[in-house]
């Protein structure tokens, strides 16, 4: 089935309409970490839950923190809650998260380390608990609320599991792809099509919607950009498409600057996000023209709130109104967001008349 196909059958389904290329007069929005630490319910639910990794692979608690922003705000759409990085655990790497400081992987450095991953036909059994999630909120959820799943895209896993944490500037993961491409390629491909299958678990699951999320696609740059963030991307979505037609894909190669342009020609996805650090005038000339673009308001605007707010949040809805468009932030919310000024934002949204 078409997206658009989709879309007519579930009408009230605007997010799908979006990304079938529909132009809304209020666009769909949703808010990437929607389900998280600025939200004093999430942070009791953790709590519950123990730890980060244990609300993760819970299914009843991990759909009950998907499920609280959409009864306090009435988002359009509600994402999985997971971790990016639950795929190389799956894969056989040690993972852990450092209170304060974030994830810990043992590292990846040689031809030996990849080698010793897994197939990718064996991860189902370690995400389970995640595909059970999916089909929790795919009964809970409202029915006019699209459900997206997630994955990260090969280039960001590969950056974490070669240095073992986040990095400033993905150094350790630019040394091994130029010092030992090989190696690198291994890696990127083992990801590669580990991802594949986790999506595509998910969407089986109930997931709608499926998003690539490229956090570090900005640090890749000419030629880099194309094989390790561009083509990777092509393939999943390829192959995505070929198990599941009709199932739209977003992607996010967060800080692509220029490489926005043509990503969504060049890889077969239905809609492009993108981050703050390009105009949403700018995104509106160059990316929208190729279909439905997602963002991109800064998440600064919930900490800070105000009339700065309204008036960056009513820029963002004039510049895409006359395509399709999900509104967003564009990057995740920080756990210090007030979560009256995603309310405010919301409002903003709802209420803008051009």
């Amino acid at each position: 089935m078409t997206a658009a196909a989709k879309a007519a059958r579930s009408p009230e389904k605007t997010i799908l309409r979006a990304l079938a290329g529909e132009a809304q007069p209020t666009p769909p929005i949703w808010m990437m970490r929607q389900a998280g630490r600025y939200l004093p319910e999430y942070r009791a639910t953790r709590a519950q839950a123990g730890d980060f990794l244990s609300l993760c692979y819970n299914p009843e608690l991990a759909a009950e923190v998907t499920l609280q922003p959409i009864r306090r705000y009435g988002f359009d759409a509600a994402i999985l809650f997971a971790d990016i990085l639950l795929v190389p655990q799956a894969l056989g790497a040690d993972l852990w998260f450092v209170t304060g400081e974030g994830p810990r992987l043992s590292t990846i450095t040689d031809q030996a380390g990849v080698d010793a991953l897994k197939p990718a036909d064996a991860i189902h059994d370690t995400l389970a608990p995640v595909y059970e999630t999916v089909k929790i909120l795919a009964r809970e959820l409202p029915s006019e609320t699209t459900l997206i799943g997630f994955a990260g895209a090969p280039w960001t896993v590969a950056t974490y599991m070669i240095a073992g944490r986040g990095t400033p500037d993905q150094a350790p993961a630019h040394a091994l792809r130029e010092g030992a491409p090989e190696v690198f390629d291994a890696l990127m491909d083992r990801i590669t099509v580990a991802t594949i299958d986790y999506l595509s678990m998910q969407i089986d699951a109930g997931a709608e919607v499926v998003k690539l999320f490229d956090s570090w696609a900005g640090s890749l740059r000419g030629e880099a950009f194309q094989r390790y963030a561009l083509q990777p991307a092509r393939t999943i979505i390829a192959a995505l498409k070929a198990r599941h037609p009709g199932v739209p894909v977003i992607a996010f190669p967060r800080e692509a600057g220029d490489g926005y342009i043509g990503f969504a020609r060049a890889t077969g996805a239905d809609c492009v996000a993108i981050d703050n650090s390009v105009t949403p005038e700018w995104a509106a000339e160059h990316v929208q023209v190729d279909g439905c673009v997602q963002g991109n308001l800064a998440s600064s605007h919930m900490v800070t709130g105000g009339q700065a707010l309204v008036e960056a949040t009513e820029r963002v809805v004039r510049a895409f109104r006359n395509g399709p468009h999900i509104f967003n932030l564009g990057h995740g919310i920080t756990p210090d967001a007030d979560p009256e000024n995603v309310a405010l934002m919301i409002e903003t949204v709802r209420n803008f008349r051009a």
